[in-house]
């Protein structure tokens, strides 16, 4: 790109960068684009201005994506979730005790899941709950607590105190955002304590994350991407991203949209 583009190439640029490889640098950037680094740091602004990014010192990450009421987030993507859960299914064996954690993407691996196999799911979402019991042939324990409505699971102490009690063979943590460096990360504190808890719980841990998710950062860190076993992304997620993931020792499996 020539140095005398318009800001707002700069910013595609930019932001086309930031989508593919999960972060941008200041520095980078301006030799790149051949301006310089307050030019850059201007850009960086107005783009977090408008949500299109978080600015960092040195650069930027991609913005954190919404987290609208657990309702509201069913709605969305829905053949793309559903796409992952099938893969995330199917890394669950017979007879194992499966911890499911709250969230729209769980939901759907909730109704993917193999009936009569002798499988036992341990999860703090009612609807989760709910809806294994309706399909029968999977014996389900719900974990008690005060429901955090917009999460739309149980949390607090009774939770947490249920959680340490148990030792299961695979959870699948839901997560906001999850960084090859930073790690997995949610937006509410007591959320992310007992997601803590459900990481310490378990012999693996299933991450499923959809594109948007990946690179970004919230306000409340769960863990490190090393506590990470598996972790499945869409079939288009960016190189860049999953060659990061690779290269910190994390299994990755994509699913097909078709």
């Amino acid at each position: 790109m020539l140095p005398d583009a318009l800001p707002g190439e700069r910013q595609q640029t930019i932001l086309r960068q930031l989508h593919a490889q999960g972060r941008v640098f200041s520095a980078q950037l301006a030799t790149q684009l051949g301006v310089s680094e307050d030019s850059i740091r201007r850009d960086l602004r107005d783009l977090a201005s408008q949500g299109l990014c978080r600015k960092v010192y040195g650069g930027a990450l991609p913005a954190t994506p919404d987290f609208p009421p657990l309702a509201a987030r069913h709605e969305q993507r829905r053949e793309q979730k559903l796409a992952l859960a099938r893969v995330a299914a199917a890394q669950v064996l017979p007879g194992e005790l499966v911890l499911l954690d709250a969230g729209s993407t769980n939901s759907a691996i909730a109704a993917c899941l193999p009936q009569q196999q002798g499988l036992r799911v341990v999860t703090n979402a009612p609807d989760i709950a709910l809806a294994l019991i309706a399909r029968g042939g999977i014996e389900v324990t719900l974990i008690g607590g005060r429901v955090d409505p917009r999460i739309g699971a149980a949390v607090g102490a009774q939770a947490l105190e249920a959680i340490a009690a148990l030792r299961v063979d695979v959870c699948f943590i839901g997560t906001c955002a999850v960084d090859a460096d930073a790690g997995i990360w949610a937006v509410d504190g007591e959320e992310a304590a007992l997601k803590r808890a459900l990481l310490s719980a378990s012999s693996r841990c299933v991450v499923v994350a959809t594109t948007d998710k990946l690179g970004a950062q919230a306000a409340h860190r769960i863990g490190s991407v090393e506590q990470i076993d598996l972790l499945v992304l869409d079939a288009d997620a960016p190189l860049a991203q999953v060659e990061a993931f690779t290269r910190r020792g994390v299994d990755i499996l994509r699913a097909s949209h078709d």
